[in-house]
């Protein structure tokens, strides 16, 4: 040891370790921000016992880039620690939870089989009583004709969606189908939207469709108006270009309600649910002074996810820039700890040359999971540049010595390799490495002999390691393989039992459909033929007294008691049980297990009474944002969570809160 570092090299070593624990134990219990913000202190702490034991500035810059090389890998380490306690915890309550997911998930499937039977029939029946009851007062033969066939057109067409949803082949209906609804009700119509997502036309065409049925009902021969125009989010009009929402209004002035009894008490609140989960907002109530009634839906006419960065303390980055720092800080900060200022350091050029070198030979480790191959091929060609270099006699020390000391550099991206490429290709590196290194350490002063010959033995020599430890990687990689097949495997038994679930409640509603509602329409059908319009109206009306002794069956039947699995479509469950609202936004599909956990966790933290949450599939992952809480408390929970998931949190100038949680396994280390 060195006289300027004397008998201190013990202080200073007990100090390095405290601090590597301290961080380590920080890294793993507290979030990114106050850790890294330990990890600093700390660092700077340990560098500050030499400066002020009057070491030598270079010394005191060596301490502080060593450690602080050193204190990055622990941190990323803790980091990696905290995901991976927070997946086992995830999975641990997916695992448990899953048991309900066949339960909610038919319980979802009668919720829209009874929305979707009360727009079917509903909006048919209505239609054919009304007609079938004024011409009955009116006692007009014209009159009647028409209604019969009316009665007869409409009857077919109720049985035949009610056959389609029987047998369960739904499509979705769009504009086509709303302009068609429109003409067919000779309503004031205009529209300006040309296209939309399918989930947003959808629920246009409910909303005009349930309108209009109400309108037949409760407001005969008032002026009805549809319009379906693009609006911003404070409803005011954008251009065509600029369209991200449509709106959909109805509106009536007010006329007299024919036949009373006729609806269901669903509609609204179907419209309602149907809206907000495909992103909108609806709203229905009375409209101007008179007795007018208006609906009006707010829609998705794009939907524009962004996709989100890491920052890069979070996830996989996390670790790959601390051995940026690491091979950094080892390969400078070693030379800085000499008793004389070093050689690379005696003047301009070399203290250059030897910094831009170590940086080139360091900066390839940030794309380690990224791009592994080309990682590699950067580092060995900083090699190569480090002999040339050499050769000028512009560096110290030589590139063998660097290979020697820094070699774990290559070896890092070599499993690298072997974890994210194909074996044929990464074959090829850790061949790569033991030609490069064995070609470094072959121009070394100490060899004797031919340097051929010695490159070729020790090339031999470099292989073994490099080949094992690509071969760990391969382990890794199979690894990580059996595990990803075993989630796979896991959610397709789990789909399975809920799809068993859903056509097991889809069976028992066709059935009840059958021998309700549908063998009502046919009855309509065969007594217009007949020629019969008081059994028609008769039967029409039983069939929506039928549907609503169905729908109200449906309703008041025995729901789940137990709680809602923790999967994103069990944030709808939790949100009716609070009386609140789920907006989903984006392409719905499966999430990793821990993820789904996540987002469920998220949302019940933002979770009150009467609150709108929105849950947003993005590319890389789900985001879920709502009001938010007034408890300072609920927000740390909220900030941890995101934190341990590798995700974020922000807040948003209108007081709401959103939570990111990314797709991808931040916490999967290699």
């Amino acid at each position: 040891m060195n006289g300027y570092a004397g008998h201190l090299w013990v202080l200073s070593l007990v100090a390095a370790v405290g601090a590597l624990i301290m961080v380590h134990l920080l890294a793993v219990r507290r979030t990114a921000g106050s850790s890294l913000t330990g990890a600093v202190v700390l660092t700077l702490a340990v560098a500050a016992i030499p400066a002020l034991r009057g070491e030598p500035p270079h010394y005191v810059a060596g301490v502080a880039l060593t450690a602080g090389g050193v204190v990055a890998v622990v941190w990323a380490r803790g980091r990696s620690r905290r995901h991976w306690s927070a997946r086992r915890s995830a999975l641990a309550d997916y695992e448990a939870g899953t048991a309900a997911v066949p339960l909610f998930a038919a319980l979802a499937e009668r919720d829209r089989l009874a929305a979707e039977l009360h727009d079917v029939a509903a909006h048919r029946l209505t239609g054919i009583v009304v007609a079938a009851g004024a011409a009955l007062r009116l006692a007009d033969r014209e009159r009647t004709g028409d209604a019969l066939r009316h009665a007869d057109e409409a009857g077919r067409e109720a049985v035949r969606e009610l056959e389609r949803l029987t047998g369960l082949d739904a499509t979705a209906a769009g504009f086509a189908e709303v302009d068609a609804l429109a003409a067919a009700h000779a309503v004031d119509y205009r529209r300006t939207v040309g296209k939309a997502p399918a989930g947003s036309t959808e629920a246009a065409y409910r909303v005009v469709r349930e309108a209009l049925t109400n309108v037949a009902r409760y407001a005969e021969g008032a002026t009805v108006r549809v319009r379906i125009e693009p609006t911003d989010d404070q409803g005011k009009p954008v251009r065509a270009g600029g369209d991200h929402l449509f709106v959909v209004t109805v509106t009536d002035d007010g006329g007299t309600a024919v036949e009373p009894g006729l609806g269901t008490g669903r509609g609204l609140a179907g419209l309602a649910a149907t809206v907000t989960a495909t992103g909108g907002t609806f709203r229905a109530g009375p409209h101007g002074e008179g007795a007018g009634w208006s609906v009006r839906a707010s829609l998705p006419a794009a939907t524009v996810l962004p996709l989100r960065r890491w920052p890069l303390w979070r996830g996989t980055a996390a670790l790959d820039y601390a051995l940026v720092a690491l091979a950094i800080a080892l390969s400078l900060g070693a030379s800085l700890l000499s008793a004389d200022v070093p050689a690379p350091f005696g003047g301009l050029l070399p203290a250059l040359v030897t910094v831009v070198l170590s940086g080139l030979h360091a900066v390839p480790l940030a794309w380690r999971s990224r791009a592994p191959g080309r990682a590699l091929a950067a580092v060995l060609s900083a090699l190569l540049l480090w002999w040339a270099c050499d050769r000028a006699g512009w560096t110290q020390p030589p590139v063998s010595d660097i290979f020697l000391v820094y070699g774990w550099v290559e070896l890092t991206l070599v499993h690298s390799v072997g974890v994210r490429l194909p074996w044929r290709r990464g074959l090829c590196a850790p061949l790569a490495v033991a030609a490069v290194g064995g070609f470094a350490l072959a121009s070394g002063s100490g060899i004797t002999g031919g340097r051929t010959a010695a490159w070729a033995v020790l090339a031999g020599v470099l292989a073994l390691p490099a080949l094992a430890v690509w071969s760990w990687g391969r382990r890794t990689a199979r690894r990580h393989e059996r595990l990803r097949a075993a989630d796979t495997r896991r959610r397709v038994l789990l789909d399975g039992d809920a799809d068993a679930a859903v056509s097991a409640q889809r069976l028992l509603f066709a059935t009840a459909l059958r021998d309700t509602a549908l063998r009502h329409a046919r009855a309509v059908v065969a007594a217009a033929e007949e020629g019969d319009l008081r059994a028609v109206r008769e039967e029409s009306r039983a069939g929506l007294t039928a549907l609503r002794d169905l729908l109200s069956g449906l309703r008041t039947g025995d729901d789940a008691d137990d709680a809602p699995p923790p999967t994103v479509s069990g944030i709808t469950a939790l949100a009716a049980r609070y009386g609140a609202v789920v907006r989903y936004v984006g392409e719905r599909r499966p999430l990793p297990a821990a993820v789904e956990v996540f987002a469920y966790r998220t949302a019940s933290a933002l979770m009150a009474v009467g609150v709108t949450l929105t849950v947003r599939t993005l590319p890389d992952g789900v985001e879920v944002s709502g009001p938010a809480p007034a408890v300072p408390a609920v927000e740390r929970r909220l900030r941890a969570l995101a934190d341990a998931a590798g995700g974020t949190l922000s807040t948003t100038d209108r007081g709401a809160v959103r939570v990111w949680l990314p797709e991808a396994f931040p916490w999967r280390s290699e």
